[in-house]
């Protein structure tokens, strides 16, 4: 006498679901990053004033440490020309703006350096500041 098998078919994955659920959390990341702040070096800024926003080009940064950030990759003083050259080469501006974000506890010294970089490659400074 022989012993049949019941027949219980083949196993289904079933993935309609989570095509939905991964498209889902793709716009979920994708909004994220798009509303997440470019400039994450924390910084304490000095007060203003001060009204109007510069279209912000070129963003240097300067910790309490006297450490220079070109966006969010740091740099040496005596390398932030050469760093700063091929960004401001790429912008269509007749004169590209170097915006200054430095920590209130920096002393004048590592602004102006930053300044004569940026003047000695064409470009206008301006001075990021908090709002009173």
């Amino acid at each position: 006498m022989q012993i049949r098998k019941k027949y219980t078919g083949e196993a289904e994955v079933f993935t309609e679901a989570l095509n939905d659920i991964l498209f889902i959390l793709l716009m979920f990341f994708l909004i994220v990053s798009t509303l997440a702040n470019p400039n994450v070096i924390k910084l304490s800024q000095p007060k203003s004033q001060a009204d109007t926003k510069a279209k912000q080009n070129v963003v240097v940064s300067i910790d309490a440490n006297k450490q220079y950030y070109v966006g969010t990759t740091p740099v040496p003083l005596d390398s932030l020309q050469y760093a700063l050259r091929p960004i401001l080469a790429k912008e269509k501006t007749d004169i590209p703006t170097v915006v200054i974000n430095a920590d209130k506890s920096v002393e004048i010294e590592a602004v102006v350096n930053l300044m004569k970089v940026a003047k000695g490659l064409g470009a206008k400074t301006v001075l990021s500041v908090e709002k009173d």
